[in-house]
């Protein structure tokens, strides 16, 4: 017997504790995490209850009659208990359906969480989509991803900019200088893309004041001054680069190649995936050949992030 209940705040403990001890889910399904930006997203995320046992939660927003797992997320799919059974989510979906058309829902836009953040085997989700649901595959992203058992060589274009660097006397070191990068950050993307980084330099200091295990800023520089960096999200399966950046003096001296020797073959080394996060644009449809053969030269290879919809 499923029972879905609308997550309201009173439920925050229950849900950040289901989400640290399911299968596939991550802290970026953790409500202080969510709930950073609630103000521009309506939440409606739900929680799916069996036999009075809380069995999966779905971290949600609604726009009209749209719900979306999760508009304000990299990925939003169902986060499931260790316990869930191919049947089981097949009867969840069944309920959490029957529970969107009564509150008004027409569609559902379903963005699932990419294999190498599950713990445990968690594509229950998958199979119920596409042959219960009927639901579109509607966007691929490309991401890159290194597996740490199988580590490919830098490309030589790696290697070139990893000597300059040392020849230029380039440093590395973890920082909280998070105002730093964010100026490094923003002049890149405004002056290449006209736009801005996803997140402001107040709501990233603000998610590693709460979650400062688990967001980590490294920088790199020539000198004292810092010409590039990255931020890093850690969840238990993959190290996420959030954000990578460099100055043009740093990309001129290689401080990047450096940076991710120093991560990858020093600091990060037991991490089982390294995810370099995606290279597409326009929602999958234009590829960042230039950022993607960064990616691809520190040896990471193809992981799809999946978009998917359906009606009710």
């Amino acid at each position: 017997m499923f029972e879905i209940v609308r997550y309201s705040a009173t439920k925050a403990d229950e849900w950040n504790h289901f989400v640290a001890q399911s299968k596939n889910g991550t802290f970026l399904f953790d409500r202080q995490f969510m709930d950073y930006h609630a103000d521009r997203f309506c939440d409606h995320s739900l929680m799916v209850y069996r036999d009075r046992r809380l069995y999966a939660l779905l971290p949600a927003n609604e726009k009209d009659d749209v719900l979306v797992s999760h508009g304000g997320l990299t990925y939003g799919g169902l986060v499931m208990s260790r316990q869930c059974s191919a049947k089981g989510v097949l009867d969840a979906f069944t309920a959490i359906n029957d529970n969107l058309r009564q509150q008004g829902f027409n569609h559902v836009i379903y963005k699932a969480i990419p294999w190498i953040y599950h713990q445990l085997p968690a594509e229950e989700d998958l199979y119920v989509l596409t042959s219960v649901c009927n639901a579109r595959l509607i966007i691929r992203d490309i991401s890159s991803a290194i597996v740490a058992t199988r580590r490919m060589k830098f490309a030589e274009s790696r290697r070139s900019g990893l000597r300059k660097a040392q020849h230029a006397g380039v440093t590395v070191a973890e920082s909280d200088d998070v105002e730093a990068f964010w100026h490094i950050l923003n002049d890149n993307l405004t002056t290449k893309y006209a736009v801005r980084p996803v997140h402001t330099a107040d709501e990233l200091r603000l998610l590693r004041s709460r979650f400062p295990d688990r967001i980590r800023l490294w920088l790199a520089y020539h000198g004292q001054t810092p010409v590039g960096g990255t931020l890093l999200f850690l969840t238990p399966q993959v190290l996420h680069t959030q954000y990578i950046s460099a100055t043009p003096e740093g990309k001129a001296i290689g401080a990047i190649d450096l940076l991710f020797d120093h991560l990858i073959n020093k600091v990060y080394t037991d991490y089982p995936y390294i995810d370099f996060g995606k290279s597409t644009v326009s929602d999958s449809a234009d590829l960042n050949e230039q950022l993607i053969f960064q990616k691809e030269g520190f040896g990471a290879r193809a992981i799809c992030y999946d978009t998917y919809e359906y009606d009710l």
